[in-house]
């Protein structure tokens, strides 16, 4: 048993946020649709649009019976939109290879369209309680600090960094699940990226990192995403004309949601070849 399990499940106890997706009563179905949405996107922007999302579909059934439009009409200003897409797609194959019913198993979870290995061990682990290394960024932060001494992970995970992560991971299933979520969390609220509160760290005098004298990163030079002016924010303007209408728009209307001709016209191409934007008649466009 590492000295790292007491002191952070019982901090966990005492200091966890009251989310939807956690606790006896969420369902598998909830897990799943929270994990999709928190990929990349911080948990406040998340809640407002998970609770809509389950209230209008709450089991995989409801959201396969819909168009796939409608999923991304109600992923709203989320980002990636494409996981609404394989969203849709993995709750459609749950319908049809599954009963309707979220596989607990990490196989059959990976299985399903849009599920990596994070995926389906984190759906495995908070919504069955079942024993799995789940490494997120959170996750991967915390242990390179406490055990292998160094400020931040690799920009890809390793196979020493996920073995690391196996030798702490407790051997009952439903203290492994407790853990997983206990050190994500830790990860989010203490031991952040820029400002880690190392003072209300629960284990401060355990990490590596910090005995160290909390040496900087020297690894490869990190991307630091942009926003304003990027493509990305073009295809999320064209998307919000879309999303906003109730039907069909004109060419003209996304003309005016973005200036830039010859990005606006390889964005609005993007999108279509992603799925998320289809061709309603002579210079119409709808959701799909």
């Amino acid at each position: 048993m590492s000295d790292l399990h007491q002191p952070i499940l019982e901090w966990y106890d005492e200091h966890a946020r009251e989310l939807p997706w956690r606790g006896p009563q969420a369902s598998p179905w909830s897990v799943m649709v929270s994990e999709f949405m928190l990929q990349q996107t911080p948990v406040g922007r998340v809640l407002p649009v998970h609770e809509e999302w389950l209230r209008r579909w709450p089991t995989p059934a409801d959201l396969a019976a819909e168009p796939t439009g409608e999923a991304v009409r109600a992923w709203g200003r989320l980002g990636y939109p494409r996981r609404a897409l394989r969203l849709h797609a993995a709750a459609t194959a749950i319908v049809e290879q599954h009963d309707g019913a979220v596989p607990s198993s990490y196989d059959e979870l990976k299985a399903l369209p849009g599920i990596g290995d994070y995926t389906a061990a984190a759906i495995a682990s908070f919504a069955y309680g079942r024993r799995h290394v789940v490494l997120d960024t959170n996750v991967r932060r915390v242990l390179a600090r406490t055990i292998q001494g160094v400020e931040l992970p690799s920009t890809a995970v390793t196979k020493a960094e996920r073995e690391v992560a196996t030798e702490v991971l407790p051997e009952d299933d439903a203290t492994a699940a407790t853990w997983a979520v206990a050190v994500m969390e830790l990860g989010a609220l203490v031991c952040t990226a820029a400002n880690p509160r190392c003072g209300a760290c629960p284990v401060a005098g355990l990490c590596a990192w910090r005995a160290a004298g909390r040496p900087a990163y020297d690894g490869p030079p990190r991307k630091v995403q942009t926003w304003a002016g990027t493509d990305r924010q073009c295809r999320g303007r064209l998307l919000a004309v879309l999303r906003d209408s109730d039907g069909p728009v004109h060419r003209s209307a996304l003309d005016a949601a973005w200036s830039e001709e010859g990005q606006r016209i390889r964005c609005l191409a993007s999108l279509i070849e992603d799925a998320l934007v289809v061709h309603a008649g002579a210079d119409t466009y709808a959701l799909p």
